[in-house]
């Protein structure tokens, strides 16, 4: 997580992560705009979770594999 502060006074706002966000500084008064310089896939654990569920899948049975012969 990322620490938030005020720009003007240095006060912590917060922590967290954010794409977008616009806040006043309840000390000084002054308004934060704040965006992230690149932003990542939501739960990115969540995507390769559904990749998986959607890719075809094969099962072999070893059991019908011959032996090569020789």
């Amino acid at each position: 997580m990322e620490e938030i502060r005020c720009g003007a006074c240095g006060r912590k706002l917060g922590s967290g992560v954010y794409t977008h966000l616009v806040i006043k500084c309840p000390r000084c008064g002054a308004l934060n705009t704040l965006r992230a310089t690149s932003s990542l896939p939501e739960r990115p654990e969540r995507l390769s979770t559904e990749r998986a569920t959607h890719e075809p899948r094969t099962h072999h049975s070893l059991a019908r594999r011959q032996a090569p012969p020789g």
